[in-house]
């Protein structure tokens, strides 16, 4: 297993403003170093037989202009793609429409940096959660991509789920929320009002399961 604090402090977070065509929007950055060279990081990312092993199944057509689906979450279209450094499509779930891109570079210690951006019009959701609602998940994502480049071995849902409602997952995710609370701070939200969001996430990411 990574190391739930080496794995969290291991991540850069970051959050910005931009304009798209959609009006003022915010993005969330997450970035990690990892050991492997950029070949190996491109095909983690984007070949679909690989994917679930560290993240969720997908199908469609993971191609510029295809359509894809992650089981039981997003999905979306892949709208720009330039291998093996980056590629960007709208992340659409809940009827609300967002943007990701994935950028990876090489070190020059040959090992690869991976950073995505998630971009989206703030809402009512984001006012009331703030960049953690997205940020613990891509957290969870980036710690499934380092198990999996560190093992090599395939993502066992069960055992993830398992994990997420255990002491060691409850650790992550507030360690998780707290880092993504002092990201909105740094990124100029005031202190009272990102408190009060981070809290609003966490509960809702540590609440029992309905049974």
């Amino acid at each position: 297993m990574v190391d739930v604090t080496s794995q969290l402090n291991s991540v850069q977070r970051k959050v910005g403003k931009r304009v798209v065509e959609a009006g003022d929007a915010l993005t969330v950055t997450v970035g990690q170093v990892y050991d492997t060279d950029l070949d190996d990081l491109w095909d983690a990312c984007t070949n679909p037989e690989r994917i679930p092993r560290w993240f969720l199944p997908v199908t469609g057509e993971l191609r510029v202009g295809g359509k894809y689906q992650l089981e039981g979450n997003a999905g979306g279209t892949v709208e720009r793609c330039d291998p093996p450094k980056s590629f960007a499509a709208t992340w659409e779930y809940g009827g609300d429409v967002s943007w990701i891109e994935v950028r990876l570079s090489a070190e020059p210690d040959g090992r690869t940096r991976f950073e995505l951006d998630h971009t989206a019009v703030p809402n009512e959701h984001w006012n009331q959660f703030g960049p953690g609602a997205v940020g613990i998940g891509w957290d969870m994502m980036l710690n499934g991509l380092a198990l999996h480049l560190e093992s090599g071995e395939a993502n066992d849902p069960e055992a993830a789920m398992a994990w997420m409602v255990s002491e060691e997952g409850t650790r992550f995710m507030t360690l998780s929320s707290e880092a993504w609370y002092e990201a909105d701070v740094d990124g100029g939200t005031d202190a009272d009002i990102a408190r009060t969001r981070a809290d609003a996430t966490l509960a809702a990411y540590t609440a029992p399961p309905e049974s």
